[in-house]
């Protein structure tokens, strides 16, 4: 929670106090556009459609909805380009029971992605799901691996973590800086690259430091938490397993 503390605790606070929800936010002036209440969404109208039209953002009371705001403001081009790219979707085939493969994929980032820059060695374990050599065998290449959660939902089960957390990576290269984190994502943030849907799941609370409990290596140790690879046909939507379902 440490990159979005500074933002984040002065509007709690203010929530905490009994400020609506999007009132908070928009006092805050940190995002590019503004947050309404959910009932301002008309019936019958896509939520990203929405969005792109008038430019505010429909917003619950809660954790799902207030993280959304933050990373509002904390990767403003990267929402924008997932909110242009599934306003587009939608534009060209509508709104219907099966997204298709863009619209899934810029879901599942919005909702679950965490960005992760890290050696070839680390990404490789991690892609091929060999858990013991990503966490135990190469342990002291997490003190140069960086993370940045940029999934809502991922953000809101972090506050009160279990095990089986499990996060969809998407890789930077080691060449961007933290200053052009947000301008690059927005540019990577592609059709083609989504509809690849080139994500590497992570369980969350196997990340060295993140969790005490996995300073023993047996913790790796529980198959149900850090599966082996599935084949490339079981695994086509990223979001199959209802523990990453995103939220209605």
């Amino acid at each position: 929670m440490a990159d979005w503390r500074a933002v984040g605790e002065p509007i709690a606070r203010q929530v905490a106090a009994g400020v609506p929800q999007p009132e908070a936010l928009n006092a805050a002036g940190r995002a590019p556009l503004r947050f309404v209440p959910q009932a301002d969404l008309p019936e019958g109208q896509a939520y990203e459609d929405f969005i792109f039209a008038t430019g505010q953002v429909p917003t619950r009371e809660g954790l799902h909805d207030f993280f959304n705001a933050l990373c509002w403001m904390q990767f403003p081009l990267a929402k924008k380009r997932l909110n242009h790219l599934q306003a587009r979707e939608i534009a060209r085939a509508g709104v219907g029971q099966v997204r298709g493969p863009v619209r899934d994929a810029a879901t599942v980032f919005d909702e679950n992605a965490v960005l992760i820059q890290t050696s070839d060695a680390v990404w490789t374990a991690l892609n091929e799901h060999r858990w013991f050599d990503a966490f135990v065998g190469l342990r002291g290449e997490w003190a140069h691996t960086r993370l940045w959660t940029f999934g809502h939902a991922a953000l809101e089960k972090a506050v009160q973590p279990y095990k089986s957390i499990t996060v969809h990576l998407w890789r930077v290269p080691q060449s961007v800086v933290k200053t052009e984190l947000d301008a690059w994502l927005a540019q990577d943030l592609t059709p083609e690259k989504l509809a690849r849907k080139p994500f590497s799941p992570l369980p969350l609370l196997g990340v060295p430091g993140w969790w005490l409990a996995n300073e023993d290596p047996a913790f790796y140790a529980d198959a149900s938490v850090f599966r082996p690879r599935r084949s490339s046909r079981l695994s086509e939507k990223p979001y199959a397993n209802a523990e990453i379902t995103p939220m209605a």
